[in-house]
């Protein structure tokens, strides 16, 4: 199999030195939370950055600060997670406040991980000068002066980011070698269905949650493929700080879903529809993995309703909406029930997902999926779609469609396209990536429209 990686990017730092403001600003949109209280972050969010054409991940961590109790530690452990798991680290300071203890040791823990490592001095605009003598006393050479208030230096740091940060990776495993992860919250019988898997108690099972601390894997072997199971720690959802604010760590799991052809996102049948494992779900499909939605501990209901299944089957399709092509399962690891369907879901995907098409029959499909719904025109611009090229290299299953005044395409259109080639071609499990193309922009110079820019 071939598996393909997103580098991730991890800011740290103190609170209130501009965390949440920087990664609001690098990714467009406001994710993260974002006030004067100092700890206003609690968790560690993520979203795909784009600069000069690279994809990462960026990941806002929550601040560091004294664990005082068991809710600070877990701070303190999820810019652990970052330092194990990130491909770059960004560790930002204040350069209106002096360095102090937790400056330095959180940059020497950031330097201990061996991996590359930037210093970001921010609200630069209110220091009379732009000396940062003293903030060399931290030990990171590399550095960055910014202002994201006032939008200084940002596109410097996008471009040091960029440069120091790996490729997107497509690593080549072995041919019949198959990853699949188990992701969710605790408690939600991750480590139990590992041990069911493998028929043996590798890993350690226990009602306190984030008992799975680093990633188990084991290998096993299913109608002749190797299949790679990943056990990851459990997502936390601690008690609230404020109402309405929901916090998580999600560093080490985000990597288990890169390394994965297929990920289980796994879900108590006790407490279904939670905001969390949408955002999981999100995480998945974004990251372009097969997904999976497992009902567990399904011997736990005690009065099974004839008709319970096709309920929470309607109400949960209702609420992953966003992703109708994964498949949804119903298990239990005390008893076995659908375990072995489990492997055989997840060997369908990767078919699927390795399917190719041919050009002919593609622009076959697509003249008939015009015709029999042409797309709708806007500001007297009405797109017209001309050929499709599916991408071979990809390994989420991805098209390009080229045509005229794409950009005014209705994103309706756009999932009717999708809707009517999985019903063509099947996917089932899989996202697939539709990128619409000007015509005339692809072949202007010569440039070839199916090959990347070098």
């Amino acid at each position: 199999m071939t598996t393909k990686k997103t580098p991730i990017v991890a800011i740290v730092g103190r609170t209130n030195v501009g965390k949440s403001s920087l990664y609001n600003l690098v990714i467009g949109k406001r994710e993260a939370i974002v006030a004067k209280e100092a700890g206003t972050t609690r968790d560690s969010l993520m979203s795909k950055a784009r600069w000069r054409n690279q994809e990462f991940w960026l990941v806002d961590t929550a601040g560091v600060k004294d664990p005082e109790d068991d809710f600070e530690f877990t701070i303190q452990e999820q810019i652990y997670q970052a330092s194990e798991s990130a491909d770059l680290i960004l560790v930002m300071v204040d350069a209106e406040v002096s360095i102090n203890d937790d400056d330095r040791k959180l940059s020497e823990m950031a330097l201990k991980s061996n991996k590359p490592v930037v210093l970001i001095v921010n609200k630069i605009d209110k220091i009379r000068d732009n000396t940062i003598d003293h903030f060399k006393h931290v030990g990171i050479k590399d550095y960055f002066l910014i202002s994201v208030s006032q939008k200084k230096g940002i596109n410097d740091l996008l471009n040091g980011i960029v440069t120091k940060i790996p490729k997107i990776s497509f690593k080549k495993e072995d041919l019949d070698k198959i990853t699949f992860s188990l992701i969710g919250r605790p408690n939600v019988g991750k480590s139990t269905l590992f041990n069911t898997i493998l028929k043996k108690q590798q890993a350690i099972v226990s009602e306190r949650a984030g008992t799975t601390r680093d990633i188990n894997r084991n290998k096993i072997k299913y109608h002749s493929k190797n299949l790679e199971v990943l056990d990851t720690a459990g997502i936390r959802r601690s008690g609230k700080i404020q109402q309405g604010v929901e916090r998580f760590s999600v560093i080490r799991s985000l990597s288990a879903i890169e390394e994965s052809d297929v990920c289980l996102l796994l879900m108590d049948c006790n407490e279904l529809n939670v905001a969390l494992d949408q955002k999981l779900a999100g995480m998945i499909k974004e990251s372009g993995k097969g997904l999976i939605l497992v009902i567990t501990k399904w011997d736990a209901v005690k009065e099974k309703d004839p008709f319970l299944r096709d309920k929470i089957a309607q109400e949960l399709r209702a609420t992953f909406d966003f992703v109708p092509w994964a498949p949804l399962i119903l298990t239990s690891s005390t008893t076995g029930q659908n375990i072995t369907k489990i492997f055989d879901l997840v060997l369908e995907i990767v078919e699927n997902r390795q399917q190719k098409i041919s050009t002919p029959k593609l622009n076959s499909w697509l003249i008939e999926a015009v015709n029999s719904h042409p797309p709708a025109g806007l500001k007297n611009r009405f797109p017209k779609l001309n050929y499709i090229i599916q991408e071979k290299d990809n390994t989420t299953p991805a098209f390009k469609i080229f045509g005229s005044n794409t950009k005014y395409l209705h994103w309706s259109y756009k999932r009717y396209l999708e809707k009517n080639l999985r019903q063509a071609y099947g996917f089932e499990g899989s996202p697939l990536q539709l990128w619409f193309i000007e015509k005339h922009v692809a072949h202007k110079h010569g440039l070839s429209p199916t090959k990347p820019k070098k």
